[in-house]
């Protein structure tokens, strides 16, 4: 255990398990909507396929974060980057699938490219202190709403955007769950987070909403790694798809950015100046992640914000991210027993988490405005875009504007004014 450094992070092996537990549970809905979204453009035949590949591709570079840069950080193909690579670039471009994760690889490989240059490292230590607050709160309210959504407390509306829900039984076992854990985080309960989830999966259970599968254990077949090694690296060179590459490039060189300074902000990582030790390690596993979804046919693994669930349970060194990548690894066997548990059974940890995020808007200097006001449109359009690149490129383009208008401009990095030139770039033609 010597190798996680327990002493060291303040924690045990007990904590650290239960919270890679956490982790898990909060992030094992991917297994389920990456292959039905994937399938959609890919084939439905290949969904189990993707489902292993989504498992793998999670498990191993989970552990390789966990053993690589020892923080509490957990990987799985990305939200948002697996809808757009189905129905923008494989339906929408009518590109095949294996040119499509060829898509996947290039950007990975220029990504940890920049990684090795020191390009990457160097963007993320140019974002001023009060920016990084800002994208962690941001990403505390965005993580606070999916929660919202998955209890089924916040729903679409024609008119208003977002309304609130109908209380139904899924609701109700959501609020239960939010009260028991909130409860128990008030009474200093160890493991408040993972004892909320099954409890609220234990209510769902004895109101019928979930069945206990016939079996516990899935065959795995050859038929199931259909999509390793599958990519079509020639075919996603050609011409008309550059603009695509540079679209993932930038939405998951910033998604990361953003879970690594939220999660890592929350947990203590940070120094007084903002900077993540170890950051290299980190960066370049994620990168290595978006190569290895290519590989496996299963979209870009990126860093995962539900990793803060795990730092909320007090998870504070790589064994929780190895504990969450095993987990990952052995549902390929045990799928049945992972779709026992509903997304609006871990919501209340998501909620939850959110509350813990957001804690960051009081260190924000808020008197300095050309600094605050980026701060702000920052925090506000990471949630209001669902996007956490996309809520960053306002915040970065907002600041440089302000600081030059202001004749502050000694204080916009050249990685920071170079940086909101390539947002403005992506916003307008991507």
């Amino acid at each position: 255990m010597d190798l996680f450094r327990l002493k060291q992070n303040r924690t045990t092996w007990r904590r650290e398990v239960g919270a890679g537990v956490v982790t898990f549970m909060a992030m094992a809905y991917i297994i389920f909507v990456n292959p039905s979204v994937l399938a959609t453009a890919m084939g439905q035949d290949l969904v189990p396929a993707l489902a292993v590949a989504t498992c793998v591709g999670a498990g191993l570079l989970t552990i390789l974060m966990g053993l690589a840069s020892n923080y509490p950080l957990a990987l799985a193909p990305g939200m948002g980057l697996n809808a757009f690579l189905a129905f923008g670039v494989i339906l929408g471009m009518k590109v095949s699938w294996q040119a499509a994760m060829g898509v996947v690889f290039i950007e990975g490989a220029v990504i940890t490219l920049l990684v090795l240059t020191n390009v990457r490292e160097g963007v993320m230590n140019a974002i001023p202190l009060d920016l990084k607050r800002a994208i962690g709160v941001g990403i505390g309210l965005l993580i606070a709403l999916i929660g919202l959504q998955n209890a089924k407390l916040v729903v679409a509306s024609p008119a208003t955007m977002v309304a609130f829900g109908r209380i139904g039984a899924e609701s109700l076992v959501a609020v239960f769950g939010l009260a028991a854990t909130a409860f128990l985080l008030v009474r200093r309960v160890k493991g408040a987070f993972l004892i909320g989830i099954l409890l609220a999966t234990a209510a769902a259970v004895v109101a019928g909403l979930v069945r206990l599968p016939a079996s516990l254990a899935a065959p795995v077949t050859a038929a199931h790694f259909r999509t390793f090694f599958a990519l079509d690296i020639a075919g996603a060179l050609r011409l008309g798809l550059l603009g695509t590459i540079f679209a993932f490039l930038v939405t998951d060189f910033f998604d990361t950015m953003g879970t690594v300074v939220a999660v890592g902000e929350q947990a203590g990582f940070m120094d007084a100046g903002g900077r993540v030790p170890r950051l290299k390690s980190v960066l370049l596993v994620d990168s290595l992640g978006a190569v290895c979804g290519g590989l496996f046919g299963c979209s870009s693994v990126t860093s995962y914000v539900e990793s803060a669930a795990g730092v909320g349970e007090g998870g504070r060194s790589g064994l929780t991210s190895v504990v969450t990548g095993t987990l990952f690894l052995l549902a390929v066997f045990f799928t049945p027993v992972v779709a026992i548990v509903p997304a609006y059974a871990t919501a209340p940890a998501l909620i939850l988490v959110g509350f813990l995020l957001i804690s960051g808007v009081r260190a924000i200097r808020w008197d300095e405005v050309t600094t605050s006001l980026p701060a702000f449109l920052t925090l506000i359009m990471i949630p209001f875009t669902f996007s956490i690149s996309k809520g960053i490129g306002i915040g970065f383009i907002a600041f440089v504007l302000l600081k030059l208008l202001a004749g502050k401009w000694r204080e916009v990095h050249p990685l920071m004014a170079a940086v909101a030139a390539l947002f403005v770039v992506d916003f307008v033609l991507f």
